[in-house]
């Protein structure tokens, strides 16, 4: 059992809660969790495998992998009434998801020799895919476009100092821890102590501006 596997189980499950916990602000059924729980799970990773055309997508070459979002569906289809704020318990265990399944998508695309920007692009990719598709077809506000939301912006970073650790000669493990925590603490900083990135703001019209007439003749 590889560290890539191990990751991507990881990925999948804890993935796989938040769609399930998003299925039930949507008040699924049981099939519509389970759908929205692997979907959640195995979206990020499966765009990956195809764009880097890997031998077999990872969960098709192991379908046991499944269970574990299929499980954590299951689970808080009956569980989920009894939490009080559920947004909260998605944010969190998101962020969780992301610090997994950055390293994984790192470690597949540095496993195949591909070079840094394609190692970054994989990287926020496996991290942020999955919870975009879950937030679009349950008709919530992707948090990847929120304003000011340290989202993908935490999965770049994580990728990058993956890179930076392996050029300075560190191991591949380390590498993907270092990764795994610059996420974390990017995402939760902004979960917990409110971090945002700068956003674009309109400047009003200048009161010197000279006014478009509409009506008046073109000047050749």
């Amino acid at each position: 059992m590889t560290l890539l596997y191990i990751l991507d189980v990881a990925a999948v499950a804890v993935f796989g809660l938040t769609g399930a916990l998003v299925a039930s602000r949507s008040q699924l059924d049981i099939v519509g969790f389970i759908f929205i729980a692997c979907l959640t799970a195995v979206g990020g990773g499966t765009t990956r495998d195809v764009l880097l055309n890997r031998d077999a997508v990872f969960w098709v070459a192991d379908p046991s992998i499944l269970l574990g979002a299929v499980l954590a569906a299951v689970a808080v289809f009956f569980t989920a009434h009894r939490r009080e704020s559920r947004y909260r318990a998605i944010l969190w265990l998101d962020a969780l998801a992301r610090a997994v399944a950055v390293p994984a998508g790192v470690g597949v695309a540095l496993g195949m020799g591909q070079s840094w920007p394609v190692v970054l692009v994989m990287g926020v990719i496996t991290g942020v895919l999955g919870g975009l598709m879950r937030d679009v077809v349950c008709n919530e506000v992707p948090l990847v476009l929120k304003q000011g939301e340290i989202y993908a912006t935490a999965a770049f970073a994580g990728a990058g100092a993956a890179l930076l650790a392996v050029w300075v000669g560190l191991d591949l493990r380390t590498a993907l821890l270092i990764c795994a925590a610059v996420t974390l603490i990017l995402r939760a900083g902004s979960i917990g102590f409110g971090w945002r990135l700068p956003v674009y703001k309109s400047m009003p019209p200048r009161a010197d501006a000279p006014k478009m007439n509409a009506d008046a003749p073109e000047k050749n």
